[in-house]
């Protein structure tokens, strides 16, 4: 047995010590979002200890800790549950004065409807729905891949008939039909969805699928020429067909008439054991240096504005992964479906997946 003296200086000096090598943040994330690196050098800079879980979709992180999954300090969510994540009490409000570097981030990412004033999340990867093509097919074509028309329209289509792929998602393509016909998705009427509709039935007999994965390899080897999808994916598809040098290059642009702009945040939840911990790493990561190794490895639009100086030479300047700010005013966080819009996105949905 320890001296009595000997025993009361251990307890003191562990109380004192605030985070050591025994300091651990548990982390839900999403696959392959985090390099090694920059955790190995969060975990110097706090002299604690990372450790991750992973989720394959929002779907999936939301359920297991609706349920009562405990265990974890912090999570990534998109911004379409942010709402239902905080109704559920799932979240901690943020300590904003525990996050200092919060000033390096763009206004023009800051407190959207998802989360005013940023109570819950700071935004972290942000992926723009757009259009990635095969920049030397397009070109001999003469067609333009700055506007939606290169998805609907059936005059440029029917160039590249069996070419083109669109996403697999009703929220997506119809979002894009709407920027195409001049609507903004979050405040479309009825009449505008069903205009929509009637956009994208007229171009589905071009289309070769709807794909939410394997457009990435068909766009990096030639087969399929444009895409609709994500621009994190696009960036992949073109580091793809660089690495195998193909005779081509996959380019990815936004479009004239606007965009979806998908938010992955950074949030802490209610049930943390070390929020401290989480929002050390969370003001870690609103520097720009370590920011930008989030571009650097996934070619995600950097919602912090120190980030751009740290980019790969071949990142500064690309019109998704450093945009001007006149081009970010058309960019749009859609708004979270009420259950009945839900339900007629739903059928119309449907009813395009089955029409000839």
């Amino acid at each position: 047995m320890k001296p009595l003296k000997l025993v009361l200086l251990s307890s003191i000096l562990s109380s004192a010590v605030w985070a050591g090598p025994k300091d651990v943040l548990h982390i839900y994330n999403w696959s392959g979002s985090l390099s090694d690196a920059i955790l190995r050098q969060f975990e110097k800079s706090c002299d604690c200890r990372v450790v991750q879980n992973y989720y394959g979709d929002n779907e999936e992180m939301l359920a297991k800790l609706a349920a009562g999954a405990k265990g974890y300090d912090m999570v990534f969510p998109s911004s379409f549950v942010i709402q239902a994540m905080s109704k559920q009490k799932l979240l901690r409000p943020l300590d904003h004065a525990k996050l200092p570097n919060l000033k390096n981030v763009d206004p023009a990412y800051l407190s959207q409807s998802y989360d005013p004033g940023n109570r819950y999340t700071v935004p972290t990867v942000l992926s723009l729905t757009s259009v990635g093509y095969n920049a030397e097919r397009l070109q001999k074509l003469g067609i333009d891949p700055h506007s939606w028309s290169v998805i609907f329209d059936p005059k440029v289509l029917q160039k590249i008939k069996g070419k083109v792929t669109v996403l697999d998602s009703s929220r997506e393509v119809f979002a894009a039909a709407l920027f195409y016909l001049g609507k903004n998705p979050n405040t479309a009427s009825q009449a505008d969805y069903r205009a929509a509709q009637a956009v994208i039935k007229q171009a589905k007999p071009y289309w070769a699928t709807f794909s939410n994965a394997s457009y990435l390899k068909e766009l990096a080897v030639g087969n399929i020429w444009v895409s609709l999808g994500y621009s994190t994916e696009f960036f992949q598809a073109a580091e793809d067909a660089r690495q195998a040098k193909r005779r081509f290059h996959i380019a990815n642009v936004a479009q004239k008439e606007g965009n979806e702009l998908g938010v992955d945040t950074m949030a802490v939840l209610a049930s943390a054991k070390r929020p401290d911990l989480a929002h050390q790493f969370i003001n870690f990561m609103l520097d720009g240096k370590n920011a930008a190794q989030l571009t650097n490895l996934n070619g995600a639009t950097n919602p912090v504005k120190t980030a751009a100086p740290f980019f790969r030479a071949d990142l500064k300047a690309h019109p998704v992964i450093d945009p001007t700010p006149d081009t970010v005013k058309k960019w749009t966080v859609l708004r979270e479906l009420t259950p009945v819009e839900r339900r007629s996105l739903a059928r119309m949905w449907t009813e395009v997946k089955v029409s000839r």
